[in-house]
Order: C-alpha cells, then structure tokens, then sequence
C-alpha cells in the first residue's frame, strides 16, 4: 500500500451515453510520487475516465466526485482540467504539423509583450525550458511534420509540461514508438516522476507497465475490477484474465494451413520520397508471396514497410518496377485497380485511412462491394444488411447493432469492420498494416485467429507489426527492410528478435 499521500480521489464515478452505462461507480486513487497503470480492453472505461479527469466531459454529465489534494473540484471543460494541473497527452496527437515546435509548445497560451505582440524570445525561452525537463534539445523553428513520431510525442509531453501540471496522464504513449523509443520515453516518465508529477498509464502493452508503473488497475465493462500493488507480484495471466473475464488459453493461435507456389511477385519497386524531392523511400525492393502464406515484412520505422505496400496498392505513386500476380504482369495505378485484382488494404491508421466515421457498421462493411447491391440507381439495403450480417456474427462483432456508428467501437471492434469489407470481396491478397496497433490483449487473440483463417482458406497475407513477438509468432516467412532496399530475407526457422534487429539495423 502507498504510504505518501493521495493527490488525486475518485468517488463512484459513473458516466452514461443514451442508455449505455460506461462508467459504474468507479472508485480510485492516485497518489504524490507515482506512476498508476491503468489497464483493460478496448470498450472498458479507460477513455471514458481520462476524458472526464481532463474535462473533455463536463463534471455535470457525471455521478460521483473528484477530489484534488482534499478538495472537491468541478470541471467543466479542459482548460478547467488544466488550471487544477491536470494534463493530458492523447493517444493520437493533437499537433499542427506544419507549426514550429515552439508554436506547437506554447500553443493557445503564446506569452504576448506590451505592445500585444507575440513574445518569441519568451516563447522560446518556455519551449527551451519544457524540453530541458524532458533532456531533450530540438531546433525550436523545425516544424513538427519533420519530425519523427518519438520527437513528436516529446514536443505533446512538453507542451502538457509548459502548463506545469501536477498530474500528467498518458494515454497509449507508444503506440507508434519503436522498442529503442520506448525505452526512452519510459526512462523520460520515470525522470517526470522524479520531479514530483504523478502519473496515470494507459496502456496495453503489459510488459512496459510491469517495467514502468508502480500500482495497476484494472477495469472491464465499466467496472473497478481488481487492483496490484507491487510490481514484483504482478502476474500476467491473472491480469488478463480481469482484462478480458476468461482465461486466454492461446494468446497466438497455431494456424494450420498449407503453402502453395509463389502467387504474387513484386520486382524492383522504386517509391519517390513523399516529402523529399528528388529522393526515393523505396531504392530496390523485391519479394515473392506464395498461396496461403503470411510474410512478415519487417524493419524499423522510417525502413519504408508501409510505403511498399502503399506502392504496391496504388496509394503511392512509384517509379518502377513490375507486379505479377499468378505469373502474369498487372498494372496497378490506383487502390480501385488493386481491388480489381482481389488486393486488400488494412491501413496503419484505421481512424484517417480505415473508416469513414461519420457512417454505421453496416455502411463501412459494404463499401467495397456497394456497386454489386445497387438496383439502378438505389441501393438494395435489405440485402446490403444480409451482408452484413453475415461477417457481423462471423467476426464476433460487439456493437448494439449493425446501425452503430462505427466511431462508438472499440479500437479491436473497428480493425473487425475494416477486416469485414475485404472479406466481402474476392480477397486474394491482404496486405495488413500493424492490424493491432492499440487493441487489447482479448481482441488481438480474435484478430489473430482471423488472420490465422484466412490463410487456411488460402488468402495470401504481408503482415507488417513492431512488435517483434507478434510478427515472429505469426508469420511463415520474413522480408527485412532498411534504407530502401531488402537487407535479409529468412524462414521461420532462423528468424529471431536478434537476427531481425541485426538486420534492421543494417548490420
């Protein structure tokens, strides 16, 4: 138990969106010193919570009190969250990219000199000041879209530290960090810490919080589920089993399926650099797929995975290189043309690329295949939601209906969606983009035995994923990228973290 004092107490916080309770009486404390992991799946009140300690949701749409240091507070919108010393850092940066890191440092609170003029010496000075907490140093007139995304993800923390917050939370920081970057950052929220902010962790990555956070909470359905106290007696199975309620026997499935021959074959792919004039991301890159095969493409960040199969699809323009399918040349200019072939795309980024959130389950599952349900110029919407219904059950879908908004899903539920209308098609080929970027431990299981099924039913798979594990268990095969060109290319049998990274690294 935590002998310093509790600077942050919930009391029986219950939150409700017409009809659905997403909060149910949720008590917690945060104490003066520490960093408190708080963990559960997708759907399980995490968001919900955080939104309403920051202020996104107005202490009025709320049951249940919030305590600071002793005190009840009440807030009714974020910049109140934020005048108490409350800061937070969202899973999907909120930054202007194309702003300095200083404009995006001091952004919204820009110091202004007598004559009502932006102070850029002050500015400037704060920028220094908020990095210098993070010993981190960055040319202040860089604009933030020249960053990569760990340099992003420290000018977000040093924005929320300008502000001089108490409490600092901290929703999925890693999520597109590299192992090396996360490391770093986690070495950055332990030195936080050391300077008296406390900390809430979101995350589902279970090794960083063992490694990082001091106490863990774990909620499902919107319930307080159970609580640890010392990181020396955390127990994952035991933790999983609060996330998800069962145990998870098989965390990666055993697919059993057969290889056929090569099926598709890309040679010297050539991709221009798309912020770079006159450079290439892709040099030289060329690989084969065979029927029913996952292929694990691989390589750090920055090693040009996703522009390869972005190239591939028709996302990106390339200036060379040839595509066969099934031993006979294809031109692919566009995503229509790589659809045409049976090719399907399951982005990096499912909430810009993948959905369309404005519309339902049932819309954004029968997008790929609207034209087959038009009756002259309408729409057969009963057979539209036959459709749907079909991969809705198949997949286990969690919504209330097919008429759910796709934006109220869970992060794992909408990946199901996006899988849903490739699945609809005449899928050959699907390529997959880190297709568990921020899901639970439940519902990556799920996405896994998907994968692992398509394979046996003969759908050829290119699997990109930064986390070693996954990719290592799940794939038959390896493409190792770096600096625009192929750098190894092994089986299953000599693949290891070590041999990957080596490569990687260009070694």
């Amino acid at each position: 138990m935590n002998c310093n004092k509790p600077v942050l107490v919930l009391n029986n916080i219950t939150k409700r969106f017409q009809g659905v309770t997403a909060l149910k009486s949720v008590n917690l404390s945060l104490y003066e010193n520490e960093i408190l992991a708080i963990m559960g799946e997708n759907g399980a009140g995490k968001s919900t919570l955080m939104k309403i300690l920051s202020g996104l949701y107005p202490s009025s749409e709320m049951e249940g009190t919030i305590h600071l240091r002793g005190e009840e507070v009440r807030f009714n919108n974020p910049n109140d969250a934020e005048k108490h010393g409350i800061a937070m850092i969202y899973q999907e940066l909120n930054l202007e990219l194309d702003l300095s890191v200083t404009e995006n440092i001091c952004l919204g609170m820009l110091p202004k000199n007598s004559f009502g003029l932006i102070d850029w010496k002050h500015a400037s000075k704060l920028a220094r000041e908020a990095l210098a907490k993070l010993n981190v140093e960055l040319d202040l007139l860089k604009t933030v879209r020249n960053l990569n995304p760990s340099m992003q993800q420290l000018v977000s923390i040093a924005r929320a530290l300008v502000r001089n917050p108490s409490i600092l939370i901290l929703d999925e920081p890693t999520s597109v960090l590299t192992a090396t970057e996360t490391e770093r950052l986690m070495i950055i929220i332990g030195h936080l810490k050391s300077q008296g902010i406390s900390c809430i962790y979101i995350s589902h990555k279970i090794d960083e919080v063992f490694k990082l956070c001091d106490r863990l909470i774990v909620l499902r359905d919107g319930y307080y589920i159970s609580e640890y106290f010392q990181k020396d007696t955390y127990d994952s199975t035991r933790i999983i089993h609060d996330m998800i309620g069962r145990d998870l026997d098989v965390m990666y499935p055993q697919s059993i399926h057969s290889i056929g021959e090569e099926f598709f074959r890309v040679e010297h792919l050539e991709v221009p650099h798309p912020f770079a004039l006159g450079k290439k991301i892709i040099e030289d890159v060329s690989f084969s797929l065979k029927r029913g095969e996952i292929l694990g493409l691989t390589g750090l960040v920055g090693s040009g995975r996703s522009e390869t199969l972005n190239g591939i699809f028709g996302i990106l323009p390339t200036t060379g290189g040839k595509i066969f399918l099934e031993g006979k040349e294809i031109s692919i200019k566009s995503p229509k043309d790589a659809k045409k072939y049976g090719i399907g795309l399951l982005t990096e980024d499912r909430k810009t690329n993948g959905i369309i959130a404005c519309l339902n389950i049932c819309q954004n599952m029968t997008i790929t295949i609207i034209n087959s349900l038009r009756r002259g110029i309408f729409i057969d919407h009963r057979k539209e939601q036959q459709e749907a219904q079909i991969y809705y059950e198949k997949l286990n879908i969690k919504a209330p209906s097919l008429r759910t908004l796709i934006a109220n899903l869970s992060g794992g539920n909408q990946q199901k969606v996006i899988l849903s209308k490739w699945l609809m098609t005449d899928l050959k080929i699907l390529f997959l983009d880190e297709p568990t970027r921020g899901i639970d431990v439940g519902a990556k299981a799920e996405i896994y035995r998907i994968i692992g099924d398509l394979a046996s039913s003969g759908v050829s798979i290119v699997m990109i994923s930064s986390e070693l594990p996954e990719i290592l268990a799940m794939c038959d095969r390896f493409i190792v990228l770096g600096k625009g060109i192929v750098q190894a290319e092994m089986e299953k049998e000599e693949a290891s973290e070590i041999s990957i990274l080596r490569a990687s690294s260009c070694l």
